[in-house]
């Protein structure tokens, strides 16, 4: 398992039906070290801290794998790393592999699972249509977010390690999946 991409973002303002507001899903790769703080990584940011952000959603990981699944669902669109909004792209870790409370070293930095990403609007900001937002819940792909149980730093190249397993809570894929189920019995 390893970081394949780093991306950060600060918030801007931006156009929205008829309104402006403040996003920092405009995550781009970066080269480097990057610190790994508490309060997410350095030289990024959220533009809803009331939704977003520290303690408990202060790093947004999201596995390289799913690029391949998107780039042939949406043909013709260029999908860098960082679209998703991710601080973090990964590769050999995905969702049916993390359980909630799992800890990772990743890059120098103890990051601990938290929950999956269940996206706002603001995808759709980033994708230009809002149809991503149905098409990301049941794709199953979320990402995850953790939390920092210890700073440090991380880059392009790193490892991850799995330091702490938590075997009995559910994974990832199992939230996605009950929340899928539990929209799909509203209809």
């Amino acid at each position: 398992m390893r970081v394949v991409s780093v991306n950060v973002s600060l918030p801007k303002r931006v156009p929205y039906q008829g309104r402006t507001v403040s996003t920092a899903i405009f995550k781009e790769p970066v080269a480097g070290r990057i610190r790994v703080r508490t309060t997410g990584l350095q030289g990024d940011s959220v533009g809803d801290p009331r939704v977003h952000g520290a303690p408990m959603k202060a790093v947004y990981a999201y596995p390289s794998e799913h690029y391949a699944f998107w780039s042939r669902e949406l043909p013709g669109m260029t999908l860098p790393w960082g679209m998703f909004g991710e601080n973090v792209t990964t590769e050999g870790l995905v969702e049916s592999d993390v359980h909630i409370g799992d800890q990772y070293r990743v890059g120098t930095a103890v990051l601990e699972s938290t929950n999956p990403r269940f996206p706002c609007f603001k995808l759709g900001i980033r994708f230009g249509r809002e149809d991503i937002l149905d098409r990301f819940l049941l794709s199953g792909r979320s990402g995850f977010y953790f939390r920092v149980v210890s700073e440090g730093d991380v880059a392009a190249g790193d490892g991850i390690e799995r330091v702490g397993r938590h075997d009995h809570g559910p994974t990832i894929a199992d939230v996605v999946r009950a929340r899928i189920e539990e929209e799909a019995g509203g209809e």
